[in-house]
């Protein structure tokens, strides 16, 4: 990865993935901090209410607002849009969404490490 010290903003309505990618992220020696958010809706108050995000790591399927709907209100967000968001879901069928509405990566679960950090360091400049 070009950038250490990273704030990554994870976004899982489960809290066992959410408590996983906390994990993997810390033990990659590139994180400075995992913010954890359960919905779309509560990521996007974080967002709003801090400016050292570097990275959104999102899931699509999840209550309140769902990954495709935060991902359209990011990229129309001036302040927001140039966040690289890669995508993690269960549900291959939304990959083309998901990349078509601005995600910069997608990833299947259940997420593997090196996987992870090899697209992390695509989508980090």
């Amino acid at each position: 990865m070009t950038k250490t010290d990273l704030v990554v903003l994870a976004v899982d309505d489960d809290m066992i993935n959410l408590k996983l990618l906390k994990s993997m992220l810390k033990k990659s020696g590139h994180v400075k901090e995992v913010i954890e958010a359960k919905n779309g809706s509560d990521a996007i108050g974080e967002l709003k209410a801090r400016n050292d995000i570097d990275l959104i790591l999102l899931d699509i399927i999840m209550p309140i607002m769902g990954g495709i709907e935060m991902l359209k209100v990011v990229r129309a967000d001036d302040n927001l849009r140039q966040l690289p968001i890669i995508v993690l879901t269960t549900d291959e069928t939304k990959k083309s969404e998901a990349l078509e509405f601005g995600a910069n990566g997608f990833l299947m679960k259940p997420i593997r490490n090196e996987e992870l950090l090899t697209k992390i360091a695509t989508v980090i400049v």
